[in-house]
């Protein structure tokens, strides 16, 4: 019985440990050879929602999308595109929803608001 239980906390640990590594799913045909530039890309990359995952960063997703958006992220950096240009990019070709942190604007500002409207409101 002690050597059931033995096996299955390490199996949890090992699953656990399994579930908190990153994931990147970068190829290395994808990695640039200019060290600054990838790091610039991973960097934007973290930032940018996988449209068919939703809840994952194309940096870690492993969906065909996510990976031509990686590519085209890089293409734009290799073109000389600051940052933002590189985002402002994407957005106006995906709309906002590509962005995991949403930017604050007129038109989601009930959606930002709504946790405060519903604790002022619902505790009366």
């Amino acid at each position: 019985m002690r050597r059931l239980i033995s096996g299955a906390f390490f199996a949890i640990c090992g699953l656990v440990f399994l579930a908190l590594q990153p994931a990147f799913a970068v190829q290395p045909d994808e990695v640039l050879d200019d060290p600054a530039l990838e790091a610039r890309a991973r960097d934007l990359s973290a930032e940018l929602r996988c449209m068919v995952c939703q809840n994952q960063s194309i940096d870690d997703s492993d969906a065909e999308l996510a990976r031509d958006l990686r590519v085209l992220v890089r293409d734009r950096l290799e073109a000389g595109d600051r940052d933002e240009e590189v985002i402002a990019y994407v957005v106006d070709r995906y709309g906002e929803f590509v962005l995991l942190k949403p930017r604050f604007s007129y038109r989601n500002a009930l959606l930002w608001g709504a946790p405060v409207i519903l604790l002022l409101f619902g505790g009366h």
